[in-house]
Order: C-alpha cells, then sequence, then structure tokens
C-alpha cells in the first residue's frame, strides 16, 4: 500500500510539473540540390504546433565543401546580416558565427545524399512576425531561400 502512495504522489507530482503535457511536433521535409534551391519557397506552421522538426535532405551529389547546405531560420530582418557574418565562421561551424542570437535555429551543413534535421520551439517565434529561412554557405543565402510563417 505504501509502494502505492509513493507511486500517486510521484504522478501527480509529474502532471502537475508538465511532465506529461503532450505537445504537438509539426515535421516538415525539404530538399536542397546542387542547383542552389529549396524545393519549397514556403513553409507554413499552424499556431497549435508547440515544436516544428525540420528534416533537410541535400538531394544533390556534390560534397559538403562544394555545394554544403543548411537551412537557416531567422527574422527575415536579420537575414542579410547572419549570412554575412556566416561566411568567416566556416564550413566547421555551418557557417553560423558563434554565440549569433539573431539565429532561431539551424542545421548542420551537409553534401550530396545526406539528411540532418533540427527540432525547435515554436515559443521561440511570435505571430505576425516576418521570419525566413535559408541557406548560410557562401554565396547561397540571396537565392536559396523562402518565407517561414508561424499561426
Amino acid at each position: 500500500m505504501k509502494l502505492v502512495r509513493i507511486f500517486a504522489v510521484a504522478t501527480l507530482l509529474a502532471a502537475s510539473s508538465g511532465a506529461f503535457a503532450a505537445g504537438k511536433v509539426c515535421k516538415v521535409d525539404i530538399a536542397g540540390g546542387d542547383n542552389m534551391q529549396f524545393d519549397k519557397k514556403e513553409i507554413a506552421v499552424a499556431a497549435d504546433c508547440t515544436e516544428v522538426e525540420i528534416v533537410l535532405k541535400h538531394s544533390g551529389t556534390l560534397p559538403a565543401a562544394a555545394m554544403g547546405h543548411n537551412w537557416v531560420l531567422a527574422k527575415t530582418a536579420d537575414m542579410a546580416g547572419i549570412a554575412t557574418d556566416g561566411i568567416s565562421a566556416g564550413v566547421a561551424n555551418d557557417h553560423i558565427k558563434k554565440g549569433d542570437t539573431r539565429v532561431i535555429a539551424h542545421t548542420k551543413i551537409v553534401g550530396g545524399g545526406q539528411t540532418t534535421s533540427v527540432k525547435f520551439a515554436t515559443s521561440l517565434l511570435k505571430k505576425g512576425e516576418a521570419y525566413s529561412f535559408f541557406c548560410s554557405f557562401p554565396g547561397h543565402w540571396s537565392i536559396m531561400k523562402g518565407a517561414f510563417k508561424f499561426g
């Protein structure tokens, strides 16, 4: 009986702390190829999603050093600065400046045939804000981008 009470108390504590709160993870698949294009120009995520998982597939054949791609999410106004600062960060840092607080989420850089993913909380986003996704590999961001809509 004592064991049952302990389990009941532990269950109540876990439930009140949100441990059993179920969130909605919205998964989005996106591909980028050797033509420096994503296969989507827009990603829309519903307001009831608590997390977003982006799965990036490099659909090309060229290696990461020559034609690497990543997926970066930021406010649209911050995109150019992030991409410019990322050039000197290098491929070892996924062309993202260390500690860049303008970056909401990003994947690592992958080459032809590789896949990577990133998961982030929608609590980082504000309804009505203009967001964009892009590849921060040098020279890619100006054409390899799209709109990210939340809500």
